[in-house]
């Protein structure tokens, strides 16, 4: 099933398209934080631990892999918007064959280095070990995740949002019951959560593959597509570069936050790391309904339709922030349920206290990301990524230089201080930027 965004009422469209992409979103952090709670509850604080001080690291490679999925999905949905099917399914082939080649490098370079990376960030030495097998199993599995990623962002691309949904619903379902089996009846400790996680990611990528061949191959077009394109692979590159290079950004910065983190001990680690696992849940579903205003915004630009753009804004902000009053009443009010899942009954107060000032410090101001997020969306569905990386870059260097400043004046409590003020000096610029109108002719190379 495809979807044209460009016919029909911007909101409710946008609603349609976004609902399974929100859902699903919600589903693949459930067995993200399936890792941290089963490792938490039934492996220790350490192995908690020790899977929180290897996530800074697995998301440089996640960067990549996210960075490269929006180059596919605003391009193809660009050419979808046009009507032009031959260079949908040329883009479609291109984009396939290039992240197999880019993801298996990447995942030999990973492995030859995860151990200098995670020295890098001051892994202590009581989990380093544990860390480390995480993030070998993580990157050995790394093909899987960059293949299933780019073929989310090809679905999304023309209009099929309920697809992704289904195979991240089994994949979801599948890893934590795959975590409770390997870790709390077999007892395999850090190993059983890496291997329930490749395991998950692996069916689903192949599972998906699959479907999107066959939905590709009933793309109709009256000249043949070729098999892969360099003038196709520029145009996604033009968007997913800077994409990467900002999240690969963003990654390296959460390294250096992470070692600042790791010199207050593995009881402060656990609690951080539980913690930024719900505060990725929320900016998450922000960035979802983002990359849901991203397609629309180039399948719309692409049928120069601008006007349906600024309708879908408004109507995604309208619902960005609702779920913002939601995350921030839940994080706010009660995060020590929350935190507790991560955590077993031997856990320290401290790393609890540490979650719960993180979780009362950054979420009143989920308001304010979330209303950047949004105008982000608009800025990459257009192709104007000069201006979403330099809104998105003011935040991370803001907030990398506030947390060494901030820690060593106010200690820990320092460090969760930086999140807001980086979110609200980025914020205003990702808003004056939509303001401008600078994204209304779209700059696809």
């Amino acid at each position: 099933m495809t979807k044209d965004l460009t016919v029909g009422k911007p909101g409710p469209v946008l609603v349609r398209f976004t609902l399974p992409m929100f859902i699903g979103v919600l589903f693949q952090q459930l067995y993200n934080i399936a890792d941290s709670v089963i490792a938490g509850r039934f492996a220790g604080e350490d192995a908690l631990a020790a899977v929180g001080a290897s996530y800074p690291v697995t998301m440089i490679f996640m960067s990549i892999a996210i960075g490269f999925q929006g180059g596919c999905s605003v391009v193809i949905s660009h050419f979808f918007g046009t009507k032009d099917l031959r260079a949908v399914k040329t883009c479609i082939s291109t984009t396939l064959i290039c992240s197999l080649i880019i993801s298996v490098l990447l995942a030999a370079v990973g492995l030859v280095t995860s151990g200098p990376l995670l020295s890098l960030v001051n892994t202590p030495t009581d989990i380093f070990g544990d860390g480390k097998l995480y993030l070998d199993v993580y990157l050995l599995g790394f093909v899987f995740l960059f293949l299933y990623n780019v073929s989310t962002g090809i679905f999304n691309s023309l209009g099929d949002s309920r697809t992704p949904l289904i195979f991240l619903i089994g994949s979801s379902v599948g890893n934590v019951i795959l975590d409770y089996v390997f870790v709390a009846v077999l007892d395999m400790g850090v190993a059983g959560v890496a291997w329930a996680t490749f395991i998950a990611q692996g069916v689903a990528c192949i599972l998906s593959l699959i479907v999107l061949l066959i939905k590709a191959r009933r793309i109709t077009s009256e000249e043949k597509p070729r098999l892969i394109s360099f003038g196709a692979l520029r145009s996604i590159c033009s968007i997913a570069v800077p994409s990467i290079c900002q999240l690969s950004f963003v990654s390296v910065g959460n390294m250096f936050v992470q070692s600042v983190v790791n010199d207050f001990g593995s009881s402060v680690i656990a609690g951080y790391s539980a913690a930024i696992k719900l505060n990725t849940v929320a900016v998450t579903s922000f960035s979802t309904m983002s990359n849901g205003i991203s397609s629309f915004t180039a399948q719309n630009l692409g049928a120069r339709k601008p006007e349906r753009v600024v309708d879908c804004f408004k109507s995604g902000l309208v619902l960005g922030l609702s779920v913002a009053a939601l995350f921030f009443g839940l994080f706010f009010v009660i995060p020590k349920p929350f935190l507790s899942l991560f955590m077993d009954g031997d856990s320290t107060a401290s790393a609890l206290a540490t979650g719960t000032a993180f979780l009362r410090t950054v979420s009143p101001f989920y308001f304010f990301v979330c209303t950047k997020i949004m105008c982000d969306g608009v800025l990459k569905g257009s192709g104007c990524m000069l201006q979403f990386m330099l809104a998105t870059f003011t935040d991370l260097v803001l907030r990398v230089v506030l947390v060494f400043i901030l820690s060593g004046f106010f200690g820990e409590s320092g460090i969760w201080k930086a999140w807001p003020i980086a979110w609200i000096i980025a914020t205003v610029m990702s808003y004056a930027f939509y303001k401008s109108g600078v994204w209304k002719k779209g700059h696809y190379r």
